[in-house]
C-alpha cells in the first residue's frame, strides 16, 4: 500500500532502539527523509548503518537528549520544517509512588508531557500553514490500564494525552492530526529487562517468568517494533487525514475492555 507520504520529512525521537527505531524504518521504507535521535552515539550510529543497509536510504542522526532545549534545537535544526513528529521517550524507572521525590516527578513530566508538547508547539505552525502534518505520541498502555511503580510515567502520559485532545481539534481542517499509539508488551530492551526482576519476585526462573508473561496476552506473544513502527506509518500517512484525536492500542487484546 502506497502510504502517500514519499518525500516527507519526518523527525522521530528516541529512535536508536525499539519503537522509536521501528517507526523510523517504516517511514524509511515509505519513502520520507527521517531524521533519527538517541543519546548514544555509538548505538544511534549502528542503527543509522543498519536501516541504511536494509532500505538503501541514508538517514540524518542526531545524537541528542529530547527532553533538553539544546537537543529539541539540535533536531529542529537538522529537519526545520517537518510534515511528521512521532514524539517519544523513555519513561521514569519503575518506582513506588512514595519513594518519588518533587525533583523525580517534576523529570518525568518534562520528559513525557512536557517535551513532547513543546516540539509540538515548533512544528505547528509550519505543518498547518503548508496544509499537510502528522504528529504520532508514543505513550502507553498505561494510560488505559494502570501498572504497579509506573504512576509518574502513566500520568505525565495521560495528561498529555489530555492536553492534546483539544489541541488536535483546533487544527484538523488543515489537514494536521495528532494521535497516541498506546503500546502493550513488545519484545524491547525495557521490557526484557523487568523479566529478571518479575522472576526474582515471583522466585521462579526468568524463562517461565518470560511464558508467564506471555500466557496473560490473549495473542500469547509479545509485539515486535517492525508491527509497531508500520501502524505508526500508516496514522502518517495520507490515507489517515480523518483521524485524529484517537488512541491507537497495541497490545495483543492485553486490556479486556469492548470499547
Amino acid at each position: 500500500m502506497d502510504l502517500g507520504i514519499s518525500g516527507k520529512k519526518a523527525i522521530v525521537c528516541a529512535s536508536s532502539r525499539g519503537l522509536g527505531r521501528g517507526c523510523a524504518t517504516a517511514l524509511v521504507e515509505a519513502g520520507c527523509a527521517v531524521v533519527i535521535n538517541g543519546r548514544d552515539k555509538a548505538v544511534l550510529a549502528t542503527t543509522a548503518e543498519a536501516i541504511r543497509a536494509a532500505t538503501g536510504v541514508t538517514v540524518t542522526a542526531v545524537a541528542a537528549d529530547v527532553s533538553t532545549a539544546e537537543g529539541r534545537a539540535a533536531l529542529l535544526e537538522a529537519c526545520p520544517a517537518p510534515d511528521i513528529l512521532v514524539n517519544n521517550n523513555a519513561g521514569p524507572p519503575r518506582r513506588d509512588y512514595t519513594e518519588l521525590d518533587r525533583e523525580a516527578m517534576i523529570a518525568g513530566v518534562i520528559a513525557n508531557m512536557i517535551t513532547p508538547i513543546e516540539l509540538i508547539q515548533a512544528v505547528m505552525p509550519g505543518m498547518a500553514e503548508r496544509g499537510f502534518g502528522r504528529i504520532v505520541n508514543i505513550t502507553s498502555l498505561s494510560v488505559y490500564m494502570p501498572i504497579e511503580g509506573l504512576d509518574l510515567s502513566s500520568g505525565a502520559r495521560a495528561g498529555l494525552t489530555a492536553f492534546l485532545a483539544g489541541v488536535c481539534r483546533t487544527v484538523a481542517d488543515r489537514n494536521v492530526t495528532i494521535n497516541n499509539i498506546l503500546p502493550g508488551k513488545f519484545d524491547t530492551d525495557r521490557l526484557r529487562g523487568g523479566f529478571e526482576r518479575g522472576a526474582k519476585a515471583a522466585g521462579i526462573p526468568v524463562e517461565q517468568e518470560v511464558a508467564r508473561q506471555k500466557q496473560a496476552i490473549p495473542a500469547k506473544r509479545f509485539g515486535t517494533s517492525e508491527e509497531f513502527g508500520q501502524a505508526c506509518a500508516f496514522l502518517c500517512s495520507a490515507q489517515a487525514g480523518y483521524i485524529t484525536g484517537q488512541n491507537l492500542l497495541l497490545d495483543g487484546g492485553l486490556f479486556p475492555s469492548g470499547f
